[in-house]
């Protein structure tokens, strides 16, 4: 493990492999160690690093909810991939870290040279046009933003139980088709008062900051190559046209249902890999 300091927080971060830079940004409740499956794969022909967002993983907690914007999370990541040396990189994020990586696209589009998220649809899209079956799958959303110390409190009574309800609450998975070696590290991180308090604060960002942000921007088009995967049998593929909610904010945007619920990438590593080779390739 590697540690970077950005302007906002510390990173903790992997590197492996050669060729063109691509980063990999994982999604709640997880680190990213949910690419350790499918990295060594991609590995084969790009310089992977895999990145722990603020607030996850082994990276430092910043206090406050301003500190966990997606703008704020997406800046380490700009200034971690700068430091390296990649002023021009492609990337892949799942759930928070899709969300992350559309805004760095938004944010600095000029050195983002192609783009994947996986299972998200706009988080703009997803507060303004709610439908209750969304609501009750998602309903983490509007728990996570309680007020402190409301839903801190209660998760830290049985950490596991809660956040392994929500891996196993999105789709058709059991926590058996996770591998051990990976469900062993969200449970290690997941157990730390202060990861908790920060994943609370990345959901009450969403709805206090982010929403806000998003709205200034839904008028523009991006130019950047993107790849929209999803969870055939997750909430978001059930509810919505997944590709069809990203056509109006790329001007060239593919996509396709993967085998699985929102935790795909965890369940299907190798065709989770295979997708994304196929569409970082030059």
């Amino acid at each position: 493990m590697k540690r970077f300091k950005s302007s906002g927080a510390e990173i903790a971060y992997d590197v492996k492999g050669n060729g063109p830079p691509l980063l990999l940004l994982h999604g709640f409740p997880q680190s990213r160690a949910m690419w350790d499956e499918i990295a060594p794969e991609l590995a084969e022909h790009f310089t992977i690093v895999t990145a722990d967002l603020r607030g996850y993983g082994a990276s430092s907690k910043p206090t406050g909810v301003a500190a966990y914007s997606f703008r704020e999370m997406g800046r380490d990541m700009l200034e971690l991939m700068a430091d390296l040396g990649h002023n021009t990189f492609a990337l892949a994020g799942h759930d928070r870290g899709a969300r992350t990586a559309y805004r760095m696209a938004l944010d600095a589009s000029a050195r983002i040279s192609r783009l994947a998220l996986l299972d998200i649809i706009p988080t703009h899209l997803l507060l303004s046009d709610l439908s209750k079956d969304v609501a009750k799958a998602y309903y983490h959303w509007f728990f996570l933003a309680q007020p402190a110390p409301f839903p801190e409190t209660l998760i830290r009574h049985d950490p596991d139980h809660y956040f392994e309800s929500c891996l196993t609450g999105w789709g058709s998975t059991a926590l058996e088709d996770f591998a051990p070696d990976q469900l062993a590290a969200y449970r290690d991180r997941w157990r730390d008062p202060d990861t908790i308090t920060a994943m609370c604060n990345d959901y009450r960002a969403a709805l206090e900051i982010d929403f806000a942000m998003d709205a200034a921007d839904m008028a523009r088009k991006l130019d950047i190559p993107a790849l929209v995967l999803y969870g055939a049998d997750g909430p978001m593929a059930k509810a919505y046209d997944v590709l069809g909610t990203w056509q109006d904010r790329f001007s060239k945007v593919t996509g396709q249902a993967m085998q699985g619920g929102h935790f795909f990438p965890d369940t299907a590593p190798k065709e989770t890999a295979d997708a994304l080779q196929s569409f970082f390739l030059p």
